[in-house]
C-alpha cells in the first residue's frame, strides 16, 4: 500500500476529522481518540462496544439490540445488527475508516494497522505519542524467513500480537492488521523483497502460516470446531493477492501493470502461499492487489474472490483491498471504462469486503438504487466484516487479553527476541581461514554507510522502536572503535571520505565495512535497475580493504540480492556476513555473531544473481521457466541453471555438520480404479515414458506418505544450529518441470559432538505433484529423488511412485 497517503491519514487522525452519519448530521470525536467511549465523547474507557453503561451514557439501552446478546451466536447477532443499519450508512461501513452508526450505539471503526514485523505506524488506526511512545522492531520478514525456523516465526508473530493488543487496550491501535505480505519474491530488482519470506512458494507459506498463526491464534482455542466462531487474538491479512512483484520499473507501474501470468505459474507459485495461509493459518483476511493479471483486476475478479478465496479455500473472514485500488481500477486502469458506481459494483459483486479508500463510501449506495449492485451483496459483506470484528472482541471483549498493557510493549523479553531473531536470520557468506569468530582486538576500525546504522535497520512498515543499538553503539561497548563513514550515505555519490575510512583501516587490527542499500534503493513504488552496490560503495570497499593491515569483514544489508562477486573473490576481505534489515537489536546481533557470541546458522533465502541476470529478461516477463525463444533464463532456484554469486539456501557456519538417513520409505504403491484416468506428459525424446505417466492428484486419496529420518552430528568445534533442506527433483525426462523444489525444513541446535534426528513425513502428493503446462496437478510416476542438505553435507535416497490397475 502506497506509503505516500500514510501521512494524510495520520494528520487526519490527529485532528480527529471523522464524519458520523446520524440522519445528515455530522460528528466529530475527540483528538487522538481511540476508545470507544471518547469516539462518541462519553465519559469512560470503554474498549468494546457491548457495555450496558457505555450504552446508557449513549441515552440507550442495550437490551433493546439482539446484536449485543452475547448468548446467540455471531451470525445471528450480526444479522441484527446489519437489518438495523440504512443503505447509505452501510456504504459508509465498507471502507477501511469506517464511520459506525452512533443512533444504535455503533462506533466507527479503523480497519487499517500494520504489524509486519512489529506494531507499525502506517495506516489510519496506530499512532505512538508518550503514553505509548514505541514497540519492539523486529528483522523485516526476509532476514527472520533466513532463520528457516518455524516456532520462531510464530513466536514473532505472538509478541507482536502482544503489543498490539496491549496498545489497543491502550486505545493506540485497531484491532485488524494487514500483514504479513506473502507475495513470492520472483525477481530481484523487486524493492519489496524486503518485506517477504523470499523467493520459494512452500518457505513463504510456511512462514506465513506460522506468523499468522502467532498473531492470531488465543490459546486453547486454534482447534475451534467452528472456525467463524474461533476467537481471535488480533485479526491478520495475508497480502497482495496475487502475481504482486513490481512496483516500479523504470517506467511501469503496480498501479498499470498488466502481469500475464500461466495457469502453471499461477498455481503453482504465485498462489500456493495464499491457500496455505488461508486453509492452514485461518487468517481472518486476504488483500487484493493493484496489478491486472491477464488483463482483470484481483479486486474486481469473481473468480478469484469468491470462486477461490471465498468458496474453494473457505476463507473465514473478509477480502480488502489495496489501498484505493478501486480508484486505480476506475481512474488509472480505465478498466472497462467503467463509472465510479460501475467500478464499485464490479468490485463488490466479486467478491471485495471491504475497500481501503473511498469509493464504496462515495458510490457504492447509488450503485444499488441504480440496481449495478444488490443490497443483498453488501449486507453479506459486511456480515463477514463484523463477524471478524465480534471473533477478535470488539463487540465483547476478551478476558483473557484485556490486562496487557504498557508492561507488554518494549520490555526486556520482546528486546532480547529482537536481538535473538536477528541473530538466528543473519548469514555467513564467507569466512576463509575460519577468521570469524574474531579474535579479540585493540583497535577495531568501524567503516561503511551502515556502520551507524540505525533507521535503516528496521526497514519499511515499521513502527517507531523501542531503543536502536547500531553497529557502532555495539562494538563500541566491546572495545577501541575508529569509526568512519567511508559514503555521506547508502547512494554514495562521490567518493568524499573514503580516504578517512582508508586511513582508519590501516591503523586497525581489524576492519569491519558496512553496506548496502536502505529505503532510498529499494522500497515500496522503487525497483532497482541492477543488482549492484549504489554509487561508489564497491570503490570504498576495496580501498579500505587494500590499506587495511588486518582482517576484514565486510557486513551487507540489503534486503534484494547483491552482486558481491568481487568481495566474494577478493581473499584479502576474508569473510562476509549477510545481515538483511536487522531491526532495533541489529547491532547487538551483528557483534554477537562476529565475536563468536552466537554462531551463525542463517540460510539465504533468496538467489544471490551475478548482475549480467538482470540484462537477460525484463522486469515486466512473469513467466518462472526459461523461454527458450527470447533467451530468457528462469527465475528462482527451481528454475535458474546458470551462475550466481550464491545460491538459494546457502549458508556457513562456524563448526560442521554430518549428515546421515536412517531407513527412509523408498516406494509406493498405488491401485488405480476404473475412475482414475492415467494422464500423458510431455518428456524429452530419449526419456523412458512410463505406461502411467501420471494421474490427477484430485482423482487421488493422497493419503500416503514417505518417512524418513536425518541424523545430524556436529563434527566441528562449536556449539551451532544447522538447517536441514529437503528438496525433491522429479523424474529424468519430464520436459519442463522444476530442477529441484523444497519440500520441507527443519532448524535442529547440535552441541560438539552430539547427534540430532529430525524426523520428516511427506505426503506424496504434495511433495510430489507437478502442475503441468495447463494448471493440472498432476502426481507423476516413476523415480523422484529425495535430498536432505546441500552440497557436501547432502545425502539423497530414490523413491518410487508406482499405478497398478
Amino acid at each position: 500500500m502506497a506509503k505516500s497517503f500514510t501521512r494524510l491519514f495520520f494528520s487526519l487522525s490527529i485532528l480527529a476529522i471523522a464524519f458520523l452519519a446520524v440522519s445528515t448530521a455530522r460528528y466529530t470525536p475527540r483528538p487522538n481518540s481511540r476508545f470507544l467511549s471518547q469516539a462518541f465523547d462519553v465519559p469512560g474507557n470503554y474498549t468494546y462496544v457491548c457495555d450496558a453503561s457505555r450504552f446508557a451514557a449513549l441515552g440507550l439501552d442495550m437490551k433493546d439490540f439482539v446484536y449485543c446478546d452475547s448468548s446467540l451466536p455471531y451470525d445471528v447477532r450480526v444479522k441484527d445488527l446489519v437489518d438495523r443499519i440504512t443503505l447509505e450508512e452501510k456504504a459508509r461501513n465498507v471502507i477501511d475508516v469506517a464511520s459506525g452508526v452512533p443512533r444504535i450505539g455503533l462506533p466507527p471503526y479503523k480497519w487499517w494497522s500494520e504489524a509486519l514485523h512489529g506494531v507499525a505506524n502506517v495506516g489510519s488506526a496506530t499512532f505512538f505519542d508518550e503514553v505509548v511512545p514505541g514497540a519492539t522492531s523486529f528483522p523485516n520478514v526476509i532476514l527472520s524467513a533466513a532463520s528457516f525456523n518455524q516456532s520462531l516465526w510464530k513466536t514473532l508473530g505472538q509478541v507482536v500480537s502482544t503489543e498490539a493488543r496491549a496498545m489497543y487496550n491502550l486505545g493506540h491501535a485497531g484491532l485488524t492488521f494487514w500483514s504479513p505480505n506473502i507475495n513470492v519474491a520472483r525477481d530481484p530488482r523487486w524493492g519489496r523483497i524486503l518485506e517477504t519470506p523470499g523467493e520459494d512458494p512452500l518457505t513463504v507459506g510456511v512462514y506465513g502460516v506460522n506468523y499468522v498463526r502467532g498473531l492470531q491464534d488465543i490459546e486453547g482455542t486454534e482447534n475451534t470446531t467452528d472456525l467463524n466462531s474461533r476467537p481471535l487474538k488480533i485479526a491478520s491479512s495475508c497480502k497482495h493477492f496475487a502475481a504482486y512483484d513490481l512496483d516500479q520499473w523504470f517506467n511501469v507501474d503496480r498501479r498499470h501493470f498488466d502481469a500475464k501470468v500461466s495457469e502453471q505459474d499461477m498455481t503453482e507459485t504465485f498462489l500456493r502461499p495464499f491457500e496455505m495461509c488461508v486453509k492452514e493459518g485461518d487468517t481472518s483476511s486476504v488483500m487484493c492487489s493493484f496489478n491486472n493479471i491477464n488483463g482483470i483486476p484481483p479486486c474486481a475478479d469473481p473468480r478469484f474472490l469468491k470462486g477461490v478465496i471465498r468458496e474453494q479455500w473457505n476463507l473465514h473472514g473478509y477480502i480488502v483491498s489495496d489501498c484505493w485500488a478501486i480508484d486505480t481500477i476506475v481512474q488509472d486502469q480505465k478498466f472497462l471504462d467503467v463509472t465510479s458506481e460501475e467500478g464499485v459494483a464490479l468490485s463488490m459483486k466479486a467478491g471485495l469486503d471491504l475497500e481501503c479508500g473511498h469509493y464504496y463510501n462515495d458510490s457504492l449506495a447509488t450503485a444499488v438504487r441504480e440496481g449495478r449492485v444488490s443490497e443483498h451483496d453488501v449486507d453479506k459483506s459486511l456480515s463477514y466484516l463484523y463477524v471478524v470484528l465480534m471473533r477478535v472482541g470488539f463487540f465483547d471483549g476478551i478476558p483473557s487479553l484485556a490486562s496487557l498493557g504498557k508492561k507488554d510493549i518494549c520490555n526486556d523479553e520482546h528486546i532480547e527476541l529482537a536481538r535473538e531473531a536477528a541473530r538466528q536470520g543473519i548469514v555467513l557468506l564467507k569466512n576463509d581461514n575460519a577468521t570469524l569468530p574474531l579474535k579479540p582486538v585493540k583497535k577495531l576500525a568501524l567503516v561503511g554507510p551502515h556502520a551507524n546504522a540505525t533507521v535503516a535497520m528496521i526497514g519499511n512498515y515499521a513502527g517507531i522502536p523501542c531503543h536502536y543499538v547500531s553497529p557502532l553503539d555495539a562494538f563500541s561497548e566491546l572495545g577501541d572503535v575508529t569509526y568512519e563513514v567511508g559514503c555521506a550515505d547508502v547512494k554514495c555519490h562521490n567518493d568524499t571520505h573514503v580516504y578517512k575510512a582508508a586511513e582508519a583501516a590501516k591503523n586497525a587490527d581489524a576492519t569491519i565495512i558496512l553496506v548496502g542499500t536502505d529505503l532510498s534503493i529499494e522500497a515500496e513504488e522503487r525497483d532497482r535497475e541492477d543488482l549492484l552496490l549504489p554509487g561508489y560503495q564497491t570503490e570504498m570497499v576495496n580501498q579500505v580493504t587494500d590499506l587495511s593491515t588486518g582482517p576484514v569483514i565486510l557486513v551487507v544489508m540489503c534486503g534484494g540480492p547483491i552482486d558481491i562477486s568481487f568481495a566474494k573473490n577478493n581473499p584479502k576481505i576474508a569473510a562476509i556476513l549477510w545481515a538483511g534489515f536487522p531491526g532495533e537489536q541489529g547491532g547487538n546481533a551483528i557483534a554477537d555473531i562476529v565475536f563468536g557470541k552466537y554462531n551463525p546458522g542463517g540460510r539465504s533465502p533468496i538467489t544471490w544473481y551475478e548482475n549480467g541476470y538482470v540484462g537477460m529478461l525484463p522486469m515486466t516477463s512473469m513467466a518462472l521457466r526459461p523461454i527458450e525463444s527470447l533467451g530468457y533464463p528462469g527465475r528462482t532456484y527451481k528454475f535458474f541453471n546458470g551462475s550466481t554469486v550464491y545460491p538459494f539456501g546457502y549458508g556457513l557456519s562456524y563448526t560442521n555438520f554430518s549428515y546421515s538417513l536412517t531407513a527412509p520409505t523408498r516406494s509406493v504403491h498405488i491401485s488405480l480404479t476404473r475412475l482414475q484416468q492415467c494422464r500423458s506428459m510431455v518428456y524429452s525424446s530419449d526419456s523412458f515414458q512410463p505406461e502411467c505417466p501420471a494421474v490427477l492428484v484430485d482423482d487421488l486419496s493422497c493419503d500416503e506418505s514417505f518417512e524418513f529420518e536425518v541424523a545430524v552430528k556436529n563434527v566441528g568445534s562449536m556449539d551451532g544450529s544447522e538447517v536441514v533442506m529437503v528438496y525433491s527433483s522429479p523424474p529424468s525426462g519430464i520436459v519442463g518441470t522444476h530442477i529441484k523444489q523444497v519440500i520441507g525444513f527443519e532448524r535442529v541446535f547440535v552441541k560438539v559432538g552430539n547427534t540430532e534426528k529430525v524426523k520428516f513425513s511427506m505426503n506424496v502428493c504434495k511433495s510430489l505433484g507437478l502442475v503441468d503446462s495447463s494448471g493440472y496437478i498432476l502426481l507423476p510416476s516413476g523415480s523422484h529423488t529425495i535430498m536432505a542438505g546441500d552440497n557436501s553435507t547432502s545425502v539423497s535416497f530414490p523413491f518410487q511412485v508406482n499405478y497398478h490397475n
